[in-house]
């Protein structure tokens, strides 16, 4: 049997989980992030950062997507936020539901949607009651993100639609930890081994 076989036999679906970097294990531009994991199977992972806001604002990415937004609308005040390394040139909305939009993907209690009609939608203030544009995205291969979490780097957590849409950014670490009870600094970068 294939190691990514055994592997995934053996692994748990983070799908719909937080993924936290661990301190001292994940530094650079990955410390204090939080991915929320949209697809984790045999073939590999798919997560968007949700607490990495660029310093895009969506009014000038729908503008350049030639998409007219209304003063009123809630995006007026939107950043984008940076989904991850992979395909920053693709865009990616997370949102509660509403409408039903052309290209989505229930994950869990939210969707995913890479098509045009929900920024147009959210241009207008008509988009879902939440929602988080980010561009790019967070991939691992076929058994390189249980590698990675066999290695200390990743904690998982339950996902909590309240950290990605109601706590600022900045806080989204600390209120991902908070789900489990504790605080940042009681966390180690050091694995045990028995």
């Amino acid at each position: 049997m294939a190691t990514a076989e055994m592997q995934s036999e053996n692994s748990v679906d983070l799908s719909k989980q937080f993924l936290l970097a661990m301190p001292g294990m994940v530094g650079g531009e990955w410390a204090n992030t939080v991915i929320f994991m949209c697809e984790h199977n045999a073939q590999g992972a798919l997560g968007l950062v949700v607490n990495r806001p660029t310093d895009l604002m969506l009014p000038d990415l729908l503008q350049r997507l030639s998409i007219t937004v209304s003063p009123d609308a809630p995006a007026a005040q939107q950043p984008v936020f940076f989904g991850g390394p992979v395909h920053t040139d693709r865009g990616f909305v997370l949102h509660t539901p509403g409408r039903d939009y052309s290209a989505s993907l229930p994950m869990g209690d939210l969707l995913l949607t890479t098509s045009r009609d929900i920024l147009e939608d959210i241009a207008q203030g008509n988009g879902p009651a939440h929602y988080l544009v980010a561009l790019g995205y967070a991939g691992w291969g076929a058994g390189q993100l249980e590698s990675e979490l066999a290695q200390n780097a990743w904690l998982n957590v339950a996902a909590n639609n309240a950290v990605i849409f109601d706590v600022p950014p900045e806080a989204r670490y600390e209120s991902a930890i908070g789900v489990l009870g504790i605080h940042s600094s009681m966390l180690t970068g050091t694995a045990g081994h028995a």
